[in-house]
């Protein structure tokens, strides 16, 4: 099968790779022209046989836009656009309507597995119609795990990408959870090997997984994170979860939390906790520190 693919960055780049190894026709478009197989847009379209299928994997918000608009300039009745970045799920369904009156398929595929998917493979879910979703399953095969597990096609226009959402929600708060057991650990007078306890989670335990192994890799290449800041950047998903939770009135303490602990991080000298202080001070006459 053929397939054009538009960012070939840390993400993009793999898929390639895997894709092709599993036997399939890529022809791909970056930005950097050494990563590049075309020049342009409309010559990567130019090398696709009809029915084309064309994936981006550029950064979501205006790039992606501007990317589907130029397609949807290029292609033909009966081609299928995915757009495989982190796009808001809403987002999804307006742009399967403005490509319908041209006969422009659309697919909306959350993807998980960074760096490593080349190898391991990916996390797929899928939004759109189910013709379409048949069409482009072979590209699905090469990318997901080996096995029964790694592939959903989630539902309509949207689903990929809100499953991709609530997933990396879910991520920011078991990440929360490690971060946080592992202060309590290093804070212990007990307990003189924490790394050494981190890697006795990694079989065996109810809390082991892939995150995990990743922290202990991380403990191995510097012991004591000292090499980092305690700095956490996010990219939007967790912030997009909790306003669902809020919208369909479900609990999700947890999801909350992490999302706030992220903005935290980004603060030197916390204004809030600033006021606790003061608080403190006033009513009880608590000593603070200047």
């Amino acid at each position: 099968m053929q397939l054009g693919l538009i960012g070939l960055g840390r993400m993009g780049g793999n898929m390639r790779d895997r894709i092709r190894a599993a036997g399939h026709e890529v022809v791909g478009y970056d930005h950097h022209p050494e990563n590049s197989d075309v020049a342009n847009l409309a010559e990567l379209v130019s090398k696709l046989a009809a029915p084309r299928v064309v994936w981006t994997m550029v950064p979501a918000g205006q790039i992606t836009e501007d990317a589907i608009n130029e397609l949807a300039g290029l292609l033909e009745p009966g081609d299928i656009i995915i757009d495989g970045g982190n796009s808001k799920f809403t987002d999804d369904g307006p742009r399967a309507e403005r490509l319908k009156p041209k006969g422009i398929k659309y697919l909306d595929v959350g993807v998980s597995g960074g760096i490593w998917g080349k190898d391991n493979g990916y996390a797929l879910m899928v939004g759109g119609d189910a013709e379409d979703v048949a069409k482009v399953q072979p590209i699905f095969d090469a990318l997901k795990p080996a096995g029964e597990f790694g592939f959903a096609h989630a539902g309509t226009h949207g689903a990929g990408h809100y499953a991709k959402m609530i997933h990396n929600g879910i991520e920011y708060g078991m990440m929360q959870a490690y971060g946080e057991g592992y202060e309590i650990l290093i804070a212990s007078e007990l307990v003189h090997n924490v790394p050494a306890v981190i890697k006795s989670w990694r079989e065996g335990s109810v809390v082991k997984s892939w995150l995990l192994d990743l922290f202990d890799r991380a403990l191995d290449e510097d012991p004591t994170l000292s090499g980092l800041k305690g700095y956490v950047d996010d990219t939007g998903e967790g912030r997009w979860t909790v306003d669902e939770a809020i919208r369909l009135a479900v609990p999700a303490h947890v999801l909350a939390a992490s999302i706030f602990n992220r903005f935290e991080s980004r603060q030197d000298d916390s204004p809030a906790m600033k006021a606790v202080a003061a608080l403190r001070q006033q009513f009880g006459g608590h000593a603070v520190k200047r």
